[in-house]
């Protein structure tokens, strides 16, 4: 059984725009996604890119598992500042009382 994050810890509500592709006129985003809750924390910390480098994250954000988050999309936080994700983290531990959920660093 995965414990997973109890709602009542995500306590900000985000906005996310998922990224669909892109067009001669730059990305395209699908719907946003309103009221997402999340925990955000806007901390500076040096994350490592998927391609390898080292990058300065200014806001992490914990999601329930559910909450699809594609590479590319963009979140609106709760101070109203708009970011991307750097990476998506799938965090948990199989048989520990640890709750699982999605960790995001963003831009």
């Amino acid at each position: 059984m995965v414990t997973r994050v109890p709602r009542w810890l995500l306590r900000h509500r985000i906005v996310i725009e998922p990224y669909v592709g892109e067009s001669a006129y730059g990305p395209v985003y699908g719907p946003p996604l309103d009221d997402v809750p999340a925990l955000v924390s806007e901390t500076v910390r040096l994350v490592r890119a998927p391609d390898g480098r080292q990058v300065v994250s200014s806001a992490q954000v914990v999601l329930d598992l559910d909450t699809d988050v594609p590479a590319g999309s963009r979140i609106t936080l709760p101070t109203g500042r708009t970011t991307v994700p750097i990476t998506v983290s799938t965090v948990g531990a199989p048989g520990l009382p640890v709750p699982a959920h999605q960790e995001v660093s963003c831009e």
